[in-house]
């Protein structure tokens, strides 16, 4: 007697509890697992995308861009830094600042010293607002100041002050941007006024 799977033509699949499949797949995902070392508990969290891109001339400008690094942090806005000159990589800081967009940016700091033309270059080949921050120089800055400040009639880069003050600033200004179309980072960024009102108040001059 022919039983179905002796049946030509037939295709037999063999039937499971329906559970089975279920601890199969089970058992594939621990063995995945295991074999990257990861466990549900200690998978990597998506790192949110980057809104803000602080540029700089120079590795030395570090110490005063990460001012803008640092306040942008305390504010929860992503950014990404990364060093990139106007003269000695002019073709990586033009195709940078083309691709700005599509990267999925809103806003670029600026920041360099000297002849600080880094951040009108970017401008030049970009629509997004461009913050230009002038890094304390040999001339204490009034070149980079000039530099940044005196762009020509169409290519707009707004000019922050010299130095650690400037690179604050232009982070304050970046998320203020931001916040017009962002409720999350216009309520950080009241609270950081209302913190910033209340320390002055507070203040008690030495008697």
């Amino acid at each position: 007697m022919l039983t179905l799977e002796d049946r030509p033509g037939l295709a037999f699949h063999r039937m499971e509890p329906a559970g089975a499949e279920r601890h199969r797949r089970g058992v594939q995902r621990v063995s995945l697992l295991a074999q990257t070392n990861q466990t549900p508990y200690n998978l990597p969290m998506p790192q949110p995308k980057a809104v803000v891109a602080i540029i700089m001339g120079s590795k030395s400008d570090w110490e005063t861009m990460r001012h803008a690094v640092e306040t942008l942090d305390d504010l929860g806005v992503p950014n990404e830094a990364r060093v990139l000159s106007a003269h000695r990589t002019p073709d990586a800081t033009a195709e940078f600042a083309r691709k700005a967009v599509d990267r999925g940016f809103r806003v670029i700091i600026a920041g360099a010293g000297g002849a600080a033309h880094l951040a009108g270059v970017i401008a030049a080949h970009t629509w997004l607002p461009v913050l230009g921050v002038p890094i304390q120089s040999k001339l204490q800055g009034l070149d980079s100041l000039l530099s940044t400040a005196q762009m020509p009639g169409g290519i707009p880069v707004g000019t922050l002050a010299i130095g650690e003050a400037g690179a604050k600033n232009a982070a304050l200004l970046a998320a203020a941007i931001l916040a017009t179309s962002d409720k999350a980072i216009r309520q950080k960024l009241e609270t950081f006024r209302k913190n910033q009102s209340e320390a002055v108040l507070a203040a008690k001059l030495p008697k």
